[in-house]
This record gives C-alpha cells, structure tokens and sequence, in this order.
C-alpha cells in the first residue's frame, strides 16, 4: 500500500490517469471478480515475458504470442503462462484465445499448467498441466495421450476456457458455445496456458480487455443462485427462536453504537429487547458524532471534555488525532475556531435547543476569545472553557495562548509507537506530497482574498435522509437543529477560500497550528516518537503550501467523508470509558465473517466468490 501511495505522485504533480483501456480492463474484472483482492492475489492479466520457452514471442501488450521456432517435430513446441496463477477467489474464471493464424499445421493447445512444468511441451502433456489441442480436438490431461473431446479449431475461431473453482473442473467454449467438461479434479494455483509447435502460428489472449464471446456472466449467475440457495437451506431447526433473539440484541446495540435513539427505541418496543445504555447518554454520543461530522471538531472536544471529563487527556492518540482534524477543519472553514471571525458564523449559544448545559458554551467564560466586532459570536478554541476547567488537563489547550505543561502522566498510557491505536493509524492518508513541508512560519505569507468561502454540505453517512428541504435523523431532528447553520452561509461562492478568505481566521489558524506543534513536541517528549503521529501532523500542514488546498496531492484530507473515522474512533472511546463495547457485535460478527471467506479464498475454496457479505447488506 506505501509503495502504491508513493508511486501515485511524481514531482508533487498527481499520477497521469491510466489509458482508458486499462479503466475499461480494471472495472471488467471487478465486475467479473468482486471477491478478488488484487493487491493480494493479482489477476491474470496478459502473458508473462519470463515464464515461456524461446520459441515463443511477445507483442501487442503481452497479449500476442507467435511461434519462432523450427517446428520440425514434438521436441519443437513452446509454451508461455499468464503472469499470475487463477485465484481461488474468482469462483469461476474465464479467458478467451483468438486464433489470428493456424500456421503451418495448427498444432496449437490451449489450457491451463502448473508453475514449474514444462514449457518446452504443449499444455496437458506433463503432470498438472491441461490442454485443448486444435489440430484433432483433444483435450490432454497430464498425459501425451489425448481424448476425444470436441471439434478442431483453425483460423478465425475464438476459443475459451473456463474454469470452476467451486468444484474443481474445466469446459472449453468454441465462438460463444460451450463443448462441456473437458477435466475434474483440478489443482489449485495454475496459470493460464497456451503452445504452438509449428511455424506461422499466431495466437491473441482476451483476459477481459475485451467483451467475451461467451456469456460467461450468466454461467456465474447460475452458480452464484446454487451457492446462495444452499446458504439460505442451511438447517437451523428448534433453534430459531434462539437465534432470532441474538441477531436482535444485534441490531439493537448496533444502532445504540453509532447513537439511533430514537430508532433504538422503536426497534426495542417492537421486539422486546433491552437497551443496555440510557437514552440520555445516547443522546450525547450523538450530539458528538454530529459535530464530528459536520467538521466542528473543536465543539465536538470541548462537549466530550465537559460531558466525559477525563477520557479525552487518557488517551493521547485519540486527542491528537482529534486536534489535528480540527486543524484540518480550520484550513476548510467549517471548524468554529475559524468560522466565528465570519460573518456568516453559525447561531453559537442555541446549538441544542432544550438542552442549554449541553452547548460547548453555555455559561462558559473564556479567556481566549476571539472578536472581529461588539456583535460577533463568541469563537469556541475547541477546549473546556475557564469555568469548566476542572480536570487540569496537562496538554496545550491550544488557544489563543497556550498553558504550561503540568502533573504527571496519567496512569496505564501506552503511547509508544509501537502501540499506537489503530484509531489513530485510520488517520493515515495513501498519497503524500514530494513537495517538503513548508514551516507555518512562512504560512502568513499567502495572500488571500476576503471573499467567503462556499459552505460545503455537511456529510452525514449514518441515520440521514437527505432532500432538497430537510435532512432527518431517527426521524427527530431537522437539519437546522443538527447543524444551525444560517441558510446565508450555504450560499454558492465561485471559489473555495483558505479559512473562508478570513485574514484573522488564517491568523488564528497559524496559531493554532504552532500551538499543535507544541502539543506534538510534548508528547513526543512523555512517550517518546511516533512516526504516525508525525506523518498526520506533516500531512495537515502541507494544505497550507498550496494556494488550493482542496486540489492537491494531500487535499483528500479536506473531503468530509475523512470525517468518519476520526467519529468513530471518538464515539468507541467514549462507550469504552462507560464500561460498553467498543464495537457493535453486529460489526465483529460481520467482520468475522468476512475474515472467514478471506481464509477461504487463501485455502482454494471458490465457493467463497458467491457467499459475499456485501450481498446480503441489501
């Protein structure tokens, strides 16, 4: 994965986009073999220039192979394999093989072998390799002894191969018709194969860069209707009634997890269930996630220190995480440090109508706020305000002037980078600027304009209906009471703008990214480096060294949806300080059953390809 990462940019410019022929190549096999991983176990995808015998030659992309060998006897035939063995994950494969030229004789044979056999014979002749012969219509398995199998081929037919790692056998197709099994009982991790023996004989590979002949799609469609009907045959006899009750309590704490409450509710009256968290908790888990996911981090810092206080100074990997999306936040403009020196800020003192003591500022009376006017909004600088203070926290509050260090460390920290978690590492971004970082210190050099930046619409991938009107989530709150948001800052702007084209928002924006260099040197001092931490630090100041940060090699971190994890590593923490799962059993039994097919597809098992979990989320 850091070798794709790296490879994606070339001199700080993004990767030329592939041919559209590749596109077409790559989605085809998707489609054909969703259940590949192809970073794991790459597909077939043309004839491999090392894997073949001198007599054999390479053009067109690997994809044709001609004879250029003396042809005088048996001894004279040469072979080539494909450049990757068949996954077992395919379920069912399928190539096809054009004969441009039959040559001299048309002694051509087309199959499958084994890494390591022979390549000096034609396919089926030696133990584990496979082949259909065009001169007499034989198909050879593991012998110089051939059977009777099906009509010769010549120049102009298409002939293909299909095999069925379900059941472990083999049937050819001739121009689009199937001729039936020609083998059983096949071996697991053969290449596609094809020889020639004689000269003039030129042959060209389909692996999907084309439409087949043969509608090998439907023939898939067959075996994946067995395969899903033996599943839903599957015997569970008296034990119904137990394990509806399971898959209840399932989907009950699943949607108490991500905070449905009032779905919850619902779900639980209509089956009897019992909810293991009160409603009130789960309503403030949720008041989070949606600050979270509307990118007003700093909000969601200071609800999480007033409402849980302790949790967020106990786990160091999730509070710099969480400071540096908020960092992130800031350079998008939605982050309430920023968008308070606006004056399109958002409604700040009623966010939770009903619920007063739950607003990040609601009686508060900090010390660091920030005005560009009598009548602008207060600025949250994304800590617990002075009169909240109670948990003396020992990191940098990351204000407008930064607090000393004090106290020791807390208890039972592992902040070592080989422990880091893995909340922390979903924070990882694949592509990385060539271009060095620039210190924040030249930052304020950018010139900028005071034109408002356009609001992006806040992306909500969990319980929301969204229409041209209202969003709703659990059926209970509309989007001006998620969001309070004014409609005037959802206005259209030709131009995205750094911290919304705001002098003092860019101003407080370097500020607070010195002050986060500081939380970072910090800790790096308490528990030592922590190269994940380093790579998120570097990654969110590289926005600043582009005039559009949100297109560049590092602007996919400005997309909303990176929003998600950062969500749900806070939302796990929280329900793990409250003594509950940290993860929905729904999504460990879900994740088990995945982990399942993968070890099955390792062991050869091709059923695997038509039980996926995906097809049974609909």
């Amino acid at each position: 994965m850091a070798d794709a990462g790296a490879g994606s940019l070339h001199g700080g410019d993004a990767a030329l986009p592939c041919p559209p022929e590749e596109q077409e190549l790559s989605q085809r096999l998707r489609r054909l073999y969703p259940a590949v991983n192809q970073e794991e176990t790459p597909l077939p995808r043309s004839w491999s220039p090392k894997d073949k015998y001198n007599y054999i030659g390479l053009s067109q992309g690997n994809l044709r192979v001609h004879y250029k060998g003396h042809g005088k006897n048996h001894k004279d035939a040469a072979s080539v394999r494909a450049t990757h063995p068949i996954p077992a994950a395919c379920g069912i494969y399928y190539f096809e093989v054009k004969i441009v030229s039959k040559g001299r004789d048309g002694y051509m044979g087309i199959g499958l072998s084994a890494q390591g056999v022979n390549m000096n014979r034609l396919p089926g002749w030696d133990k584990h390799s496979y082949g259909y012969h065009g001169d007499d219509g034989h198909s050879f398995c593991s012998s110089g002894t051939g059977q009777p199998y099906g009509p010769t081929f010549t120049t102009g037919d298409v002939i293909g191969c299909c095999v069925n790692l379900i059941n472990n056998t083999c049937f050819y197709t001739k121009n689009g018709h199937s001729l039936g099994i020609a083998f059983t009982d096949l071996p697991s991790n053969l290449y596609p194969t094809v020889g020639l023996q004689t000269p003039g004989e030129i042959v060209d590979a389909n692996f999907g860069q084309q439409p087949f002949v043969f509608d090998i799609e439907d023939y898939m469609r067959e075996w994946r209707a067995k395969i899903q009907s033996t599943i839903k045959r599957f015997p569970i006899g008296d034990r119904l009634g137990e394990w509806q009750a399971m898959l209840q309590n399932m989907v009950s704490s699943y949607l108490v997890h991500h905070g449905y409450c009032s779905t919850a509710t619902a779900f639980a009256r209509v089956t009897d269930t019992t909810i293991q968290e009160e409603q009130t908790s789960i309503k403030n888990r949720q008041r989070i996630q949606k600050l979270v996911l509307a990118g007003r981090v700093g909000e969601a810092i200071e609800a999480t220190q007033q409402l849980y206080p302790g949790l967020l100074e106990h786990n160091p990997n999730l509070l710099f995480m969480l400071k540096c999306r908020q960092f992130v936040e800031m350079v998008n403009g939605t982050d309430s440090e920023v968008r308070c020196f606006s004056a399109r800020s958002p409604r700040s003192q009623d966010s939770y109508p009903g619920s007063p003591s739950l607003s990040p500022r609601h009686g508060s009376s900090n010390s660091h706020v920030h005005s560009t006017g009598a009548d602008s909004p207060t600025c949250s600088n994304g800590v617990m305000s002075t009169k909240s203070k109670q948990s003396h926290s020992k990191y940098p509050t990351l204000s407008s002037s930064s607090s000393s260090s004090s106290s020791s460390s807390p208890s039972s920290v592992n902040y070592s980078e080989s422990n880091s978690t893995d909340s922390t590492k979903s924070q990882q971004h694949s592509s990385t600027s060539n271009q060095e970082t620039r210190h924040l210190a030249f930052l304020s050099s950018f010139r900028l304009s005071d034109s408002e930046m356009e609001m992006e619409a806040e992306h909500y991938p969990n319980g929301v209906l969204e229409n041209s009107s209202t969003r709703i989530m659990n059926g209970t709150y509309k989007h001006e009471e998620i969001l309070q948001t004014d409609e005037s800052s959802m206005d259209s702007c030709p131009q995205r703008q750094l911290c919304g084209g705001n002098h003092a928002a860019t101003e407080r924006m370097i500020q607070f990214g010195r002050e986060l260099q500081m939380l970072s040197e910090q800790l790096c001092r308490e528990y030592g480096k922590n190269t994940v931490h380093k790579k998120m630090l570097q990654d969110a100041f590289s926005l600043l060294a582009y005039s559009d940060p949100w297109n560049c090699p590092v602007g996919q971190q400005l997309d909303p949806i990176q929003r998600e994890p950062v969500c749900a590593a806070l939302n796990s923490a929280i329900l793990e300080s409250q003594n509950l799962p940290k993860q929905p059993p729904l999504m460990l039994a879900l994740g088990q059953a995945s982990e399942c097919l993968r070890l099955m597809a390792r062991v050869g098992l091709g059923s695997c390809s038509f039980a996926r979990v995906d097809d049974y989320l609909h």
